[in-house]
Order: structure tokens, then C-alpha cells, then sequence
């Protein structure tokens, strides 16, 4: 793990933290009667990625609940994935920033399945 100290330095916490704030600012431009379905579910599934990456990092020495943990960002990150299907469904996203978020989130889900698959390395 090298420099690893805290959960802000995994590569894969960042990429969420920023991936989240970016699907943040194209929610603002929903429509309002989205404001408590789509832009609500959006927001907290992208957020909680990262908030899980967290938990799993200080989870670290527990080998099972880390790889919960790490599962459980991953099914946020597929449910964000989804949440951008439906903004580009109802065309409150374009194309190009669809599949720019949606890619961000195919990296972050290969890299979380690489730690659940390296799991073993993790603890201390």
C-alpha cells in the first residue's frame, strides 16, 4: 500500500469523489419535479460510492467487512450508472456527458473489483 494513509489517497476514492461532484453539478439542472426521485437518487448513490470507499478503508483489518464495504460501493456506483441512464433517457443529460460519467464509473467499478479481488493485501 506504500503511501497509502488514508482513505483520500486511493486513486478509486478520488475519481468517486470527483465523478460525484460532477453528476452534483448536472443535477442542479434537472427539472424541479425531479428534485426528490431522480436528483435525489442520483446525488446519494454517486455520494455513497465514496462514503463506502471510506468505510472500507477503516475497515481494512477485517478482511469480510471490508469486501462488504467495497461491494457495497460497487452496487452504488451500477445504481449511479443506472440513475445516468434515466437522465439520458429523458434527455435531461446529452450524450457526450452521459457517456463521459458513465465511463468515469466502468474505471471506478474495475478498480473496486480489483481490491475486492486483492483483498487480502489490504489488511494490516
Amino acid at each position: 500500500m506504500g503511501s497509502i494513509r488514508s482513505h483520500r489517497d486511493l486513486k478509486v476514492y478520488q475519481a468517486s469523489f470527483s465523478a460525484a461532484a460532477e453528476i452534483f453539478d448536472l443535477s442542479v439542472s434537472f427539472p424541479s419535479d425531479e428534485k426528490y426521485s431522480l436528483t435525489d437518487q442520483i446525488r446519494r448513490s454517486s455520494r455513497s460510492v465514496s462514503a463506502n470507499l471510506a468505510e472500507a478503508f477503516r475497515k481494512r483489518r477485517y478482511e469480510k467487512a471490508f469486501v462488504a464495504k467495497l461491494t457495497d460501493a460497487e452496487g452504488e456506483a451500477a445504481e449511479t450508472q443506472v440513475w445516468l441512464d434515466f437522465s439520458l433517457h429523458h434527455q435531461y443529460t446529452s450524450q457526450r456527458v452521459h457517456d463521459h460519467l458513465y465511463e468515469k464509473y466502468e474505471i471506478i467499478l474495475n478498480q473496486i473489483l480489483s481490491m475486492i479481488n486483492s483483498s487480502g493485501k489490504w489488511g494490516y
